[in-house]
């Protein structure tokens, strides 16, 4: 069974973290919360695991509601927060049988679920979790949440300072996982993670922006878009943004992306304009839009 929210809302005093959101995961799916630090995907996901309650709305999580069959639901699903929570002082071994000792079930009853993710920590299970590199403390967190074999699995930002391989590793852990029928609902900040899921949700300021999957989402971006290099950046950004047809620009890795309001193809033109701004070894060229780029739009 999926994840539906419908209306959810929730402030801190003056802080609205989230305002109307509304979404729905299907049964299956690998489905992407995309947006930055502070546009309250924590808030949602506690939500949605009853570890919080909305100031409005509702929501249903394998086909119980996350208010009135608050326990049904922590039996359905795993949560993996942001923060590494598990013990630190215990083994990694300990944390395993723990977690599934609260669930009421074995390491040995579930462990096909899990073995080609704890099979890659198992050598190291008598180390304090504490002791663990960051990668392997996500495959240990992420094996104590399958442990109960839940239907509905909720990471919150699980990839966030861990780097590029366990990142890769990670996610094609996700999809196998995904395979055996599990719903999938991840938090992330990296926008290029987004291209990995099914179907994603952009939110920033604790609102949808847009919902759909990546291609879709980046195939109707509404202008032009250009990828410009050149040897003087930070003079190219300043001369650009005083240009009279611009509409945004911004450092995108090591160039810029630059968006234009006219709808024609104007690389000859701006091309000249930076070389006429004094601007050397100027390189414009047309791209295809990103996740990032659509969302820099809609956040606008």
């Amino acid at each position: 069974m999926g994840i539906l929210v419908s209306h959810i809302s929730k402030s801190y005093k003056e802080v609205q973290a989230l305002h109307d959101v509304s979404f729905e995961v299907k049964e299956g799916e690998l489905f992407g919360l995309i947006g930055p630090d502070g546009a309250g995907k924590t808030t949602l996901f506690r939500i949605l695991t009853t570890l919080l309650l909305a100031d409005n709305g509702n929501a249903v999580v394998a086909g119980n509601d996350v208010v009135h069959n608050y326990r049904e639901i922590r039996n359905q699903v795993g949560y993996m927060p942001g923060r590494f929570s598990l013990y630190q002082d215990l083994t990694v071994e300990e944390n395993l049988h723990f977690f599934a000792t609260i669930f009421g079930t074995t390491v040995a009853e579930n462990y096909e679920l899990i073995k080609d993710i704890y099979d890659q920590i198992s050598p190291f299970k008598n180390r304090r979790a504490g002791k663990l590199s960051g990668g392997m403390k996500q495959k240990l967190a992420l094996s104590c949440a399958l442990i109960h074999k839940p239907q509905v699995l909720f990471l919150d930002e699980p990839t966030t300072g861990v780097d590029p391989v366990s990142r890769k590793e990670f996610w094609e852990m996700l999809k196998r996982l995904q395979k055996r029928g599990i719903t999938i609902l991840v938090s992330t900040p990296y926008m290029d993670e987004a291209e990995l899921c099914d179907r994603v949700a952009l939110i920033h300021q604790g609102k949808i922006l847009k919902i759909g999957t990546p291609y879709t989402i980046t195939n109707h971006f509404p202008r032009s878009i250009y990828s410009i290099s050149a040897n003087e950046m930070y003079l190219m950004i300043q001369h650009l943004k005083q240009y009279s047809f611009v509409h945004t620009v911004y450092p995108f890795g090591s160039s810029l992306h630059y968006v234009d309001k006219r709808e024609t193809d104007v690389k000859t033109e701006i091309h000249a304009y930076l070389v006429g701004c004094g601007i050397s070894d100027v390189k414009v060229s047309s791209i295809q839009p990103t996740i990032e780029d659509v969302f820099m739009e809609l956040a606008r």
